[in-house]
């Protein structure tokens, strides 16, 4: 059975741990559309880019 070499401190343990409790990420409401997207990114909506309510690119 493998034995760790050294103890791993209580600190650099829990620090490690705090990464499972990630929240479910924020949503944002477009102002034009309507949809909901996550913030400061560029999202499709009906083949367009939007990026801060405006239209970035048409595919």
């Amino acid at each position: 059975m493998a034995h760790p070499k050294r103890k791993i401190s209580r600190t650099r343990r829990d620090k490690r741990r705090t990464h499972d409790k990630a929240a479910m990420p924020n949503f944002s409401v477009c102002p034009t559309t309507g949809e909901l997207h996550l913030p400061h990114r560029a999202f499709w909506h009906e083949d367009k880019l939007y990026y801060k309510g405006q239209v970035v690119m048409e595919k």
